[in-house]
């Protein structure tokens, strides 16, 4: 899907999401810094979680200029409860700072996924107060398809200083859903997994299903396998037209990666009060206490 139209001209944009051929026509733009945010996927027999990309970033390239953004080790807290979590503020401007990026970029991020590695470092950005930023529509998949350049080695950032303005309302904890589930608070929930965890079939944790009364928009469904790209916003609408009702959405997933797109769904969509579920269902399920759907 082309959201090209919602980007000024300029290297600024206004849209969270940008189209390859703006960013194409902007790649040696000054101001802006475009951020690799890929990640591999675990090895089989492993602990089952994602890997790094820096490998990838160097062996088979990135977009020319970019610089790499480690997903796992750099932009999560390394020494949370659950991996993934949030990194804390000085932490978060550190790694934003150490990449080139200062309050005064422009920011472009991909990855070599479905969006949604991308998203949470935009989400992260948001978190952190800082909104001039956008995921690339397609990712690296969709810029090889169109036989753009690409480019092999390391591209060193130039070190600047990022001033975080933390946006706590952007998350929300484990009580705080709890409080929904009982009635208490009045949001919509979104569940990010794919639609067989969802469902209590498979997942890996100790017990499956989903929050009650959430509704299911797995990432896969939300991308265009043919392009990589969003699917169209009346089919996000069709989508996430349980939630967007609501003043107020919560998105969660296994651990925060997942549902970070559904997110950026809804962002797109015109949404302005939705928050992440960090910990997700790898905090949640670990309590027997709290309840979980599962179907079939």
């Amino acid at each position: 899907m082309d959201y090209s139209s919602a980007a000024s001209p300029t290297t600024r944009t206004r849209s969270p999401m940008v189209a390859t051929s703006w960013l194409a026509d902007r790649l040696t733009a000054t101001g802006l810094v475009l951020v690799d945010a890929s990640v591999l996927p675990p090895i089989p027999g492993g602990d089952g979680y994602p890997l790094s990309g820096r490998g990838d970033y160097f062996v088979e390239g990135h977009i020319p200029g970019a610089v790499f953004a480690d997903m796992i080790k750099v932009f999560s807290d390394q020494d949370g409860e659950y991996p993934f979590h949030a990194p804390g503020v000085d932490a978060f401007e550190d790694a934003a700072g150490s990449l080139g990026i200062d309050n005064s970029s422009t920011v472009v991020i991909y990855d070599n996924q479905q969006g949604q590695w991308a998203a949470r470092l935009w989400w992260l950005f948001r978190t952190f107060g800082y909104d001039r930023v956008g995921v690339l529509d397609g990712g690296i998949t969709k810029w090889r398809s169109e036989n753009r350049p690409i480019q092999t080695g390391y591209v060193a950032p130039i070190d600047a200083t990022f001033v975080a303005s933390p946006r706590p309302d952007l998350w929300a904890d484990r009580a705080y859903l709890e409080a929904i589930v009982a009635g208490e608070l009045e949001a919509a929930l979104v569940c990010g997994l794919p639609r067989d965890e969802y469902l209590g079939a498979t997942g890996g944790r100790s017990r499956g299903g989903h929050i009650p009364g959430s509704i299911s928009a797995p990432n896969a469904d939300m991308i265009d396998p043919e392009t990589n790209e969003l699917i169209s916003s009346p089919e996000l609408t069709k989508m996430l037209s349980g939630a967007l009702p609501y003043d107020r959405v919560v998105v969660y997933c296994g651990g925060g990666i997942a549902s970070a797109l559904d997110a950026l769904a809804l962002t797109m969509l015109g949404h302005r009060n939705v928050a992440i579920y960090d910990n997700s269902m790898m905090e949640w399920a670990t309590h027997d206490d709290l309840p979980l759907v599962s179907v079939g």
